[in-house]
Order: C-alpha cells, then structure tokens, then sequence
C-alpha cells in the first residue's frame, strides 16, 4: 500500500530554524538514496502521523517534493523523550523491484498453554532483521504461541519456511520460550542453634540459692 506525502526541502538549517519548523507542526527531515544525494526537507506532523497509521512502519510512500515524487520507505526517525513526539525523519528512496534490508517487528499472538500451567512466557527477540522487495515486507511476523508448553521453544528456525522473504538470522536463534515458573527456595542450614542464656543467670542463681537455705535453717 502506497500514500502520497507532500515534502518542502530545507535551505536553513540553524538550530533557531529547526525549532521554528517543529513550533509550526512540521518535522525535519533527510531524504536520501537517490542520484541526487542527500536532501533536506521538512513535512508536516499531522501528516505524516496519518501516512504512517494508513501503510505501516515499512510501507511505501509517495513523497512530493518539489513537484517530483519518489517512492520512500520510512527509514529511520528520532523521538523527544520528554515530549514522546518525533523531532527528526529519513525517508529512502527504493526501487521497487529491487530487495532491501528492514527491521520488522516480532508480534506474539495468542494464549500460550505454559503460561496456563503456571510457565513464563519470555520473548528474546522483538525486531527481526528481513531481506525482500519494498512491497513484500510485511508489517509485523505473528507468531502464535498458543500450543507453547512449559520448556517449549520457537526459533528462527521454526518460523523460516512460513516467510517467502529472507530473514536474516540464525536458525538456532529465540525467538520466544517458555519458562518453568520459579520455585521458593527453602533456606534450610542445617545448623543447630545453642540454647539462650538467660540474662542474670548467676544472680538468680544466687537469689534460689540463697532461699532455698533459708528454708533449711
């Protein structure tokens, strides 16, 4: 899927020019790829918040810039931690029937058995690394783990052959496991604790003593 993006290059590119750019709801921006190199532009936030929701992380765009459109996937983008927006983007420019690499996010799907018998679900891998044409790349690799028993695990290797595309990993890599669920252990030393001493032992000691032979007298 496919969305068009309207783009402005950048001539200024002091800091105080960057802030304004964000102040009025645009975001900075490099497109790169190209015969041309590097450019900088700039597009709009709202704009590309809703391309991004309509074809995906790894989907293809048509960003116009000047007049001329490319075909760009969104390859890398800077977020402001403190405000949770993003700040910086780099959109490459692909030809389509040419493969590329990309990072694809790792989804698990479903309720995993193991995790029913009291396991713990533990997944190692989030992101995958993937070789393909711009158009195949899919969005996210679902696994489902809903027949995942205790001590189970899913590999590379397992999932491999369901993927028309080159997934850059060793077949022996986690993707996701299932883990017994853990045991108290008993602290048990085996040690014997000596008997208390009363405080004052030796002078009640002395007290009993001294009464008992009162008594006698």
């Amino acid at each position: 899927m496919s969305s068009a993006l309207l783009a402005e290059e950048r001539k200024e590119f002091k800091r105080s020019t960057l802030s304004g750019l964000r102040d009025k709801g645009y975001i900075p921006a490099v497109l790169y790829g190209g015969k041309k190199g590097s450019v900088a532009i700039s597009v709009d936030r709202l704009e590309l918040l809703k391309t991004i929701r309509e074809v995906g992380r790894n989907g293809i765009i048509s960003l116009e810039v000047e007049g001329k459109q490319e075909n760009v996937m969104l390859k890398d983008y800077q977020m402001d931690p403190l405000k949770n927006e993003i700040v910086h983007v780099d959109f490459y420019i692909v030809d389509l029937s040419a493969e590329i690499d990309a990072e694809v996010r790792v989804t698990l799907v479903g309720n995993s058995a193991g995790v029913k018998d009291g396991g713990v679900l533990q997944q190692s891998l989030h992101e995958v690394s993937v070789t393909a044409k711009p158009k195949e790349i899919p969005e996210a690799i679902e696994i489902d783990v809903t027949d995942l028993q205790v001590g189970d695990t899913i590999t590379i290797g397992d999932i491999r052959d369901q993927y028309s595309i080159t997934i850059n990993h060793e077949d022996s890599e986690t993707i996701a496991s299932v883990l017994p669920p853990k045991q108290e252990e008993e602290i048990n030393t085996g040690e014997e604790q000596e008997g208390g001493v009363p405080e004052n032992e030796e002078g009640r000691e002395t007290e009993a003593s001294a009464a008992s032979e009162a008594k006698e007298e």
